[in-house]
């Protein structure tokens, strides 16, 4: 937890006798508005990230305090670490009574592992909250229950897919429906507001669920004068593993941590039709939730290795396991085709370079060093991507896949974002060796960490309060 305190950018001078610093300081501390963020804060996550983002915009407004969500108590499915989960948030919902606006930054994940913990638990801080904003990361489609597919499963005699379907409708409809219905019935009784980063999810939560009181806002992390000076201190020799990459190497990034639904093995298809000079940066690494016991390897890395023919030679290319009813091949060996036995002709382990998981600091850097930063993802209805709104932020030439996440992220920066479809290393490869489409130097983001700013100013009263503290102040 942490607590964003007044620091005064001049120099204050006091008559003889007058209050000490210290006091002026917490004099003044007591006359802004007091702001819970509930997020989780010391984990590498995206969500982190941007709340630490979101503490710097709105500290000179708001007296901030961060209320870490523990994640082990949170997602464990542990009997008894669960109530100590449950006893977590109730302590948290004890202090908030405290504040004059709480924010809930949810990733229902972070909330807990079963549906139930996480409605449970989301309850109890829209119950505790004197004021609440809360920002939707991701969005649970509420549609309705396919009877057809499920009757046919049972006819089947297929209890458990019947089972699983009706499992995975009762969730998605708990964690969207139900939430906003708990949404709804607090609008009624206090100021509840909801924050939503596509337009799409805009017209979902004022449509569908009924919500008022909707914002919209793409993630913004970077104010320009923080993306200057992060790009004039951007230099390769910050990662010592890049020592080995020739200093005329063109660098291409992609970001976060990896997963299947990341796209990296993409890239790695693109680079066989790109020349020996370029390079990529994979910047990330497994996400601990995904660290399984005696794993000897991620299947999701295992698969860029086999996307890049890395430890792999022809023979046992060819010898891999045949499809039924094709023929088996038997490779007999000579001494001309030795080298094919040591190293396959299309290996890329020399050109793909892990950096694994950095700090937020080291993570744009990574961005500022590359020629281009590739988000290559697969649609799994994200609603937001901190990574592509830090590239935009930083002046990077940014690809990404044309992906609704990416598309709705466009309507916000029109004219920025080099697409291509999902899947398609041959028209990435094209477009990296192709010139930019779009100049990096002219470009000037309408939505910002101010125009952000603003919308949280006006989802947690930051407006009306600022202005009533500047009355009294007046008197």
């Amino acid at each position: 937890m942490s607590t964003v305190e007044f620091e005064s950018s001049r120099p204050l001078l006091f008559p003889e006798g007058g209050v000490s610093t210290a006091r002026f300081r917490a004099a003044m501390r007591t006359t802004r508005p007091r702001l819970a963020l509930v997020s989780t804060y010391s984990e590498l996550c995206g969500i982190a990230a941007y709340t630490r983002s979101l503490e710097k915009q709105l500290s000179d407004v708001f007296d901030i305090r961060v209320f870490d969500l523990n994640q082990y108590l949170l997602r464990s499915t542990h009997g008894r670490v669960r109530k100590f989960g449950d006893r977590h948030i109730q302590e948290i919902c004890r202090e908030l009574k405290d504040f004059d606006a709480v924010n809930l930054q949810l990733e229902h994940g972070t909330l807990g592992r079963t549906a139930r913990d996480i409605f449970r638990r989301f309850g109890w801080i829209v119950r505790a909250a004197p004021q609440l904003s809360v920002t939707f990361h991701s969005m649970f489609d509420a549609a309705a229950f396919d009877y057809g597919k499920w009757l046919k499963a049972i006819a089947r005699f297929n209890f458990a897919e019947a089972a699983a379907m009706r499992g995975e409708y009762n969730r998605a409809h708990l964690l969207s429906a139900g939430i906003a219905s708990r949404l709804r019935r607090a609008q009624r009784f206090k100021p509840v507001a909801v924050v939503v980063h596509t337009q799409r999810d805009l017209a979902h939560m004022k449509y569908v669920h009924g919500l008022r009181n909707v914002y919209d806002h793409p993630l913004s992390f970077l104010g320009d004068a923080e993306a200057r000076r992060i790009r004039r201190a951007a230099n390769r020799h910050r990662f010592p593993i890049l020592d080995i990459v020739p200093s005329e190497a063109k660098l291409i990034g992609v970001f976060g941590f990896i997963g299947r639904y990341k796209g990296f093995d993409t890239v790695i298809r693109a680079l066989h039709h790109l020349s020996d000079d370029h390079h990529l940066l994979i910047f990330g690494g497994i996400h601990p939730n995904e660290i399984r016991s005696h794993q000897p390897i991620d299947p999701t890395v295992a698969a860029l290795f086999d996307a890049g023919y890395v430890d792999t030679n022809v023979a046992e290319r060819i010898r891999a396991a045949p499809a039924p009813g094709t023929p088996t091949v038997s490779v007999a060996v000579d001494g001309s085709m030795r080298d094919l036995l040591i190293q396959h002709p299309k290996d890329l382990s020399h050109r793909i370079h892990f950096l694994g998981a950095t700090s937020d600091d080291e993570f744009l850097t990574g961005m500022a060093i590359c020629d281009t930063v590739v988000f290559p993802y697969l649609e799994v209805g994200q609603s937001s991507s901190g990574p592509i709104s830090q590239a935009l932020e930083l002046g990077c030439r940014v690809i990404a896949s044309r992906i609704h996440t990416f598309l709705q992220f466009g309507k916000y920066h029109p004219a920025m974002i080099e697409y291509f479809d999902i899947g398609n290393h041959l028209e990435l490869a094209a477009r990296i060796l192709a010139r930019p489409q779009y100049d990096a130097a002219t470009r000037r983001l309408a939505f910002n960490v101010e125009t952000n700013r603003a919308v949280y100013l006006a989802a947690n009263g930051g407006k009306s309060r600022r202005a009533t503290l500047c009355d009294r102040a007046a008197e």
